[in-house]
Formats: C-alpha cells, structure tokens, sequence
C-alpha cells in the first residue's frame, strides 16, 4: 500500500461551541484521486483548512507526508486552488504568466527576479494544463474555464506533490466541467499527482476519482469509488440528512 499523504486520526473541530467536526479518522495515500463531498455545513471546507494549518484541531492530530502538522515546513509540496472562478476581479491587470508566477512565491519567497529555471517552469506548468498559448493574455479577459486551468497551473509551478482543489467548478459553465475533470485525471495519472477534490458534482466525479470521502460532520463513508456509486439512494439520503438520488455517468 502507498504511504500516506495526509492522515487525520481522531480530529475534532468547533467553532464558536457549534461542533464542526467529530471524530475523523481517515488516510490520503500517495497516488489517489480523492473526492471530498457532502452537504453544505458539513464541514468539508473546514477539513480542507485543517489540512493547510490554517485551523488548528481541538483535538486529534494531522499528519502531512509523514510528519505532524505542527512541525511541517515543505510547504511547497501542496498545491492549493479555491473556487476563484465565481470570484475573480475581471479588472485585475496581471498576465497569465504573471499570475502563475506567483505559484513560487512560497519557494523562493517575495520580490524575487526569476532566473531562466523558474521562467521554464511556469511554461510548463501552463502548458500542463493546455495554456502555453495564452502567456501573455491578460487574466481577466479569460473564460472561467481557463481561469481555473491558470490557477491550476499556479499551483503546480512549484512542482507539487499533492494538490487540493475546494469547490474548484463552482462559476465554470457545464461544458468546461467535464474537460476539467479529465485535466486533474491526467494529471493524477500522467503527472502522479495526488488529488484531494472537494466537489458537488459527485455524477462526474466518480467516473475519475479513485476514492470518495463523504462528510457530514463525522465521516460516513470512506471507501473506492466503485463502491461509493453502488450505495444505495437511503444510504446517501442518511449520509446527506436530506434525500438524494445519484446518477452515475460512465464515459
């Protein structure tokens, strides 16, 4: 079995005496596509800031690559992109290029001349996601769709091990999410990155993801994602707390 990526053993948060989350316990292993879902305020964005140390847990303990949370300094090994796409100031006056420039910042630190290396590597982290062509564009002038393969791309510059993406479709219009998808698959596949995905779209997902965490409040099912698709439609409306229907779509 791959060693984990992240483990969470017991970790339980709240904020403002409201119970968050209760009692998590759950293992990313290296080389997974991991889907994040369920319900809003169920706490997955919350996990998602634990994991980055932007939230300390009331009790339990994260564990990045091997080592305590509290200890981990290779900062540069986590790829980050939120949902930006619904958000972004169309007005922002910076390049492509510029923007995922500053996907290094966290390795080589502020007001740094890039040397002909690092030029090379966001190069190739755009044309990782099939923007090599739009260096020079201005940000704003892009799709919603092309502005998350930038941010994208902006993670990856450092040469991550493990990306995490929260929501990352959310302002992306349907016939770019599918395309987005089989972007993170192959990275995950082509590039053995991997992938934490907290997502909503768990019809498309499942045709990509390896495993699927759902969450509400407490960890309800944690398992591959062939298993997750033969739950039944009770199982699903007890994990939710409201009633759901799944469709599964096969490529």
């Amino acid at each position: 079995m791959n060693e984990p990526i992240i483990t969470m053993h017991n970790v339980s948060f709240s904020y403002q005496n409201k119970p968050i989350l209760d009692g998590i316990n759950f293992e990313l292993p290296k080389g997974k596509f991991m889907g994040l879902v369920g319900p809003n305020g169920g706490g997955k964005t919350t996990l998602v800031k634990l994991i980055l140390g932007l939230l300390k847990p009331d009790e339990g303990n994260v564990t990045l690559f091997g080592i305590p949370l509290e200890k981990f300094q290779e900062r540069n090994k986590i790829g980050f992109v939120s949902q930006k796409a619904n958000s972004f100031n169309t007005g922002f006056p910076a390049t492509v290029f510029e923007v995922v420039s500053t996907g290094l910042t966290a390795k080589l630190g502020y007001f740094t001349f890039f040397n002909k290396q690092d030029k090379q590597n966001i190069l190739r982290a755009l044309e990782l996601v099939d923007m090599s062509g739009f260096a020079n564009e201005n940000i704003g002038k892009l799709s919603g769709g092309q502005q998350q393969r930038v941010f994208i791309a902006r993670a990856l510059v450092s040469e991550p091990e493990l990306l995490i993406l929260d929501e990352p479709t959310v302002g992306v219009d349907q016939e770019n999410v599918k395309r987005f998808y089989e972007l993170l698959h192959k990275l995950n596949e082509e590039q053995e990155i991997t992938i934490l995905l907290v997502t909503h779209d768990t019809e498309i997902m499942t045709e990509y993801a390896t495993d699927v965490v759902c969450l509400n409040k407490t960890l309800h099912f944690h398992g591959n994602s062939e298993e997750y698709c033969s739950l039944s439609d009770k199982d699903l409306s007890l994990f939710y707390g409201h009633p759901v229907t799944t469709i599964v779509h096969h490529s």
